[in-house]
């Protein structure tokens, strides 16, 4: 089956040639901005926003990915990224390709079925049939690495439990298939207050993920009153890189939504990040 866009033309360009156009420039902004050196990153953290607001801040996340791809060769990625509809179950593993503007991506079925069939885990399309965290972040990566595998999963339950047990799938369904795999967690950071008030909630929580101290990020989310909508996905990027042995995280650029509209008083905020 084939999961087909929903939000090109709102999120992003429904024109093939105008979307490849728009990607290209945000990556080759990023890049001139100076290298990442990612030094062989495994796990990444990227916006899903309207590109406007916060494709240049994504560019970040996915230039370090091709980066870190030059020097461990990815097989296949895992895309997560929160449930904002409410529909479907708590932790849905789509089995469909993905098809964007720019083309199919194709779903890695047996690195899904693997993560689908763990303790926690389902198989479900419902829960992505109009979701946008996991599609937007699809025209970067056909980009960056044309023809990679993907499993595409929406978390529903962003709890600290449900984030590990996320992490334990996506690492044993690697292993097991003896797949060198690179997870991207898809999240925008805090929601609608001042540019200040933002970076206030939101830096404490970012310091504690770049310790790779998932349980304290998760933990500093919630005491702050933070609406990072995808803390979950964060938390198991996080975990997923500190069972593959990573020792830090970088953040590569921060920003909100005020750098492209100039009104500052109200902002969703936006943050890329590479574990290395």
């Amino acid at each position: 089956m084939l999961r087909k866009p929903v939000v090109a033309g709102q999120f992003y360009p429904e024109q093939e040639g105008a979307l490849a156009r728009m990607v290209g420039e945000q990556l080759a902004a990023a890049k001139k901005e100076g290298p990442t050196g990612p030094e062989g990153g495994m796990a990444f953290v990227a916006p899903h926003a309207g590109y406007v607001y916060s494709g240049a801040i994504a560019a970040h996340t996915y230039v370090a990915l091709l980066e870190s791809h030059s020097r461990k060769k990815f097989d296949s990625l895992v895309v997560i990224g929160p449930n904002h509809t409410g529909y479907g179950s708590a932790i849905a593993v789509s089995m469909d390709d993905w098809q964007t503007p720019l083309g199919v991506v194709k779903n890695d079925i047996e690195l899904s079925k693997l993560i689908a069939g763990a303790p926690g885990m389902s198989a479900d399309e419902v829960a992505h049939g109009f979701e946008h965290s996991v599609e937007v972040q699809l025209p970067f990566i056909q980009k960056v690495l044309p023809g990679v595998g993907c499993s595409f999963i929406c978390m529903g339950d962003q709890s600290y439990r449900a984030s590990v047990e996320l992490a334990d799938a996506i690492t044993g369904a690697a292993k097991r298939l003896g797949r060198r795999v690179a997870a991207i967690a898809s999240s925008d950071f805090n929601h609608y207050e001042s540019a200040e008030t933002a970076r206030k909630k939101d830096m404490p929580a970012i310091e504690a993920v770049l310790r790779l101290d998932a349980e304290n990020f998760h933990e500093l989310i919630r005491r702050s009153k933070d609406s990072a909508c995808g803390y979950g996905p964060v938390t198991v990027a996080a975990l997923f890189a500190r069972r593959g042995g990573a020792k830090e995280g970088r953040l590569l650029k921060y920003g909100n939504s005020g750098d492209a509209t100039d009104d500052y008083k109200s902002v969703v905020a936006y943050a890329s990040i590479v574990f290395l």
